[in-house]
This record gives C-alpha cells, sequence and structure tokens, in this order.
C-alpha cells in the first residue's frame, strides 16, 4: 500500500475510499478483442497520450493497482494532444471488449460526449481523470486536481513574488476546448488578480502542452513585446520551452515564469532556477482511485459521483509571505515521471 503525505479536500460528490497498493510496473500488451468473461473484470484506461511523463505516471499507476485487485487493464492513448477521433475509437473498442469500467482524460471536453453516453447506457461506469468533461455530469465521476484552484495558486505566487513591478504577462496556454486549461488559465488570472482582456496582458500563445511549441510561442511573443515580465504556462514542458526562448533572448533573470505539473524534471527546473514556482499534482493517486471505483462497482454495483479534489500544493525554494509551498526537497522526493 501506499500513502500519500498530504491530505486531499473535495468538492460535491462521493469520496472514493482506496486501498492504493504500492506502485509496481507490469506491462500493458492487451489485445482489445473479444468480451469479457464472466469471471474476469476488464479495467480500461484511455490517455490523452501515451508519452507525456504524466500520463505515463498515470499509465503505471492504473496499471500496478489491477494488478494488486486482479483485475485486467486494457490502456490506450490518443496519437497526440487533442486527438479526440483517437480516443473515441479507444472507447468503442474497450465496449466491444466488455469492459467493466472505463478511466478516461479527455482531450476535448464536450468531443467525447456522444461514446461516453453510449459506454455509459451499456452499464459501463465512465470515470474522468485529470480533465473534467463538459458538463461534468457526462460522466459518472471526476478524479483530478482542482484545476482552477491549481491555477488561483500559481498567479497569487506569481503576482506576489512580482512586488512592485508593474505586470506584462504573456500567457503559454494549452490546448483549446479542454476545461484543463480553461481553468488554469482563469484560476491563473483570478489568483494574479487580473480580469481577461486587461491591458497588462501581453499576449498568449497555443502550445498544446508542448516544448517546442511553448518555445515557439514564447519567442513569438518576445518579437512583439521585450517588457514581458511575468509568465504563465499550462504545464512544465511549455515552461521549459518559454525559458529556452526568454534565455535566447537574455531575458531568463527578468521574468517570473511559473507552472502547474509536479513532474520530477519541472521540479528540478524550479530548483535550478528556470521556473520560480511550479504547483504538482498527483496522476498516480487519481489513476489508482479510478482502479478501485471499477473494482467496487463490479463487486456491489455502487457507483462514485461528482468531483474528488486529488490535491494540489505550490513548489518553490523561494517562499513568499501569505503563499503556502513546499520546497524542492520534498517535491523530489514526491514528484512523478521519473
Amino acid at each position: 500500500m501506499f500513502t500519500l503525505p498530504m491530505s486531499t479536500g473535495t468538492k460535491s460528490g462521493t469520496i472514493v475510499k482506496s486501498a492504493v497498493a504500492g506502485l509496481v510496473f507490469f506491462g500493458t500488451a492487451f489485445a482489445v478483442t473479444g468480451h469479457a468473461s464472466a469471471e474476469e473484470v476488464i479495467v480500461g484506461l484511455v490517455t490523452k497520450t501515451e508519452v507525456n511523463p504524466f500520463f505515463v505516471k498515470m499509465r503505471q499507476a492504473a496499471e500496478a493497482e489491477a494488478k494488486a485487485k486482479g483485475v485486467k487493464l486494457i490502456a490506450r492513448a490518443g496519437k497526440f494532444d487533442g486527438d479526440n477521433e483517437g480516443q473515441v475509437t479507444a472507447i468503442e473498442d474497450l465496449i466491444s471488449a466488455g469492459a467493466k469500467g472505463i478511466l478516461v482524460t479527455p482531450n476535448n471536453s464536450t468531443g467525447m460526449l456522444g461514446i461516453i453516453k453510449k459506454a455509459r447506457d451499456a452499464g459501463v461506469l465512465v470515470i474522468a481523470l485529470d480533465t473534467a468533461t463538459d458538463p461534468a455530469e457526462a460522466v459518472d465521476a471526476t478524479f483530478a486536481t482542482d484545476n482552477f484552484e491549481a491555477g488561483v495558486q500559481q498567479g497569487a505566487y506569481a503576482r506576489k513574488a512580482l512586488g512592485d513591478k508593474k505586470p506584462v504577462l504573456a500567457m503559454l496556454d494549452g490546448t483549446p476546448g479542454g476545461t484543463v486549461d480553461t481553468f488554469r488559465h482563469n484560476g491563473y488570472l483570478k489568483g494574479f488578480g487580473l480580469a481577461e482582456g486587461d491591458p497588462a496582458i501581453a499576449g498568449s500563445a497555443i502550445t498544446n502542452g508542448a516544448q517546442d511549441k511553448g518555445q515557439v510561442g514564447m519567442e513569438n511573443l518576445l518579437s512583439k513585446n521585450g517588457e514581458i515580465n511575468a509568465v504563465y504556462t499550462i504545464n512544465e514542458p511549455a515552461a521549459a520551452g518559454g525559458y529556452a526562448a526568454l534565455k535566447s533572448f537574455g531575458k531568463e533573470a527578468d521574468v517570473m515564469l511559473t507552472s502547474i505539473d509536479g513532474g520530477c524534471a519541472g521540479v528540478r527546473d524550479v530548483k535550478a532556477g528556470k521556473i520560480a514556482a511550479t504547483v504538482m499534482q498527483f496522476p498516480y493517486k487519481m489513476a489508482a482511485m479510478g482502479v478501485d471505483a471499477v473494482v467496487d462497482y463490479a463487486a456491489s454495483g455502487k457507483k462514485p459521483s461528482g468531483f474528488v479534489n486529488t490535491g494540489s500544493f505550490l513548489i518553490t525554494d523561494k517562499p513568499v509571505e501569505g503563499i503556502d509551498s513546499k520546497d524542492t526537497e520534498w517535491g523530489l522526493k514526491n514528484c512523478w515521471g521519473d
């Protein structure tokens, strides 16, 4: 069993109590063909991509928990961030395979409503991990970071750490159409104390959460406005790209660059001074709780409901008064991705 060194809050909804087994990796080579036997419980996991460390850790945790609970996990993913069609096809296959429950991180929060309804109408438990659907009630439950609150944490820190400087803000956003992108973006502005359209916002760029697009987007924004002194980023890969652009412009020491994720690479970037602060989330907890919920549903018919906040912590080695945070020593003990 593993325990997370944190307490988690909840919004409205039922909290799923989970006994989470130690994270021991095992393979994912399962064929999505045929139907489950009467005794076999199949849990489906559909992530946005296979390569993002966040989703790699989520898959590993789901695999470990499935093995511990004696159920079969079938893991699939979109080909790229934003591949809605690929995820729809994966869920179709999982329904055909006889999955008892499907855990999904939607690439598009509205683009999967039809296939999710089809799964639920077939008696499949559907739980969103990390990314809520729109509307949230389209799935049975959501296990995720409170992404709005994580954005607030990032923005509040950036505003305080900026001190008396007049803010000139750039925003490196993720993928349009996803609730994670919207919640983090809006939360950051609230925490920073700005409204959408405020003249302090110098511009924004779509990064799809990718390092290369983060770098190109930041370079374009700096080319238009060399006075930028604060940068919001959707995640740590985008932040790494943003930092590379800032460094190429000789601006890396003059800009308050912050992020969200809590991957080990990102925490090391905080320790190295490339990112001022990041907000850590816990993908392994989301996945393990999801598997447990499907196992419970298979045994008892009981479904979780509502939103379950799996928690977040601000990580920085430069704390500011009034903002709760933990340092990178703690962050490196609790990060994911390596």
